[in-house]
């Protein structure tokens, strides 16, 4: 199943969910780190790298709903987008509590309850990542129908089906 929410001929949610991922995943460790070192600096660099997170999330969001959308119901990739879905909303609102208890100043001294917020939604995160994963790498979901080892660069249009590729090694 292709994608339709595309850039320069590959998915877009893919693409877009690095940087959420990334920024929520720094600020946690960014968390940690200032339980170690007490640097004054480390809470705003957390609730800045939160803020950007969320709303990266929200954007990448609105292309993996675009994309879940398209998926034919009563299939599993139907069933596992939901999951994916649903639980990347739940790691958006554990990060989004994280940043609300942090919000009236965000050079706040974090104390346990924003931590274990961010903790819980990183590892919701990497489970909704390995969902994600398989809807890609098992179900197909987002890959171009004629893919294959051989298929043309994305921009020269619509990549050739194996079979296609097969008939024409076959002219003599």
């Amino acid at each position: 199943m292709e994608s339709h929410a595309k850039l320069l001929g590959h998915p877009l949610h893919p693409m877009l969910i690095v940087f959420p991922l990334g920024l929520l995943s720094i600020s946690v460790i960014v968390d940690i780190l200032y339980w170690f070192t007490h640097d004054a600096r480390l809470p705003f660099v957390a609730f800045v790298l939160i803020t950007g997170g969320l709303i990266g999330g929200l954007v990448a969001a609105i292309f993996g709903l675009r994309d879940w959308l398209a998926i034919p119901t009563n299939t599993r990739a139907k069933s596992v987008g939901a999951s994916h879905g649903v639980g990347n909303v739940a790691v958006l609102a554990l990060f989004a509590l994280s940043w609300l208890v942090r919000r009236g100043n965000p050079d706040y001294v974090p104390t346990i309850v924003p931590l274990v917020l961010s903790v819980a939604g990183l590892l919701v995160a990497g489970f909704t990542g390995w969902l994600g994963g398989e809807l890609v790498y098992r179900l197909g979901v987002g890959v171009d129908e004629g893919a294959n080892l051989n298929a043309p660069n994305s921009l020269a249009g619509s990549p050739r089906t194996e079979s296609q590729h097969e008939a024409q090694a076959n002219i003599p």
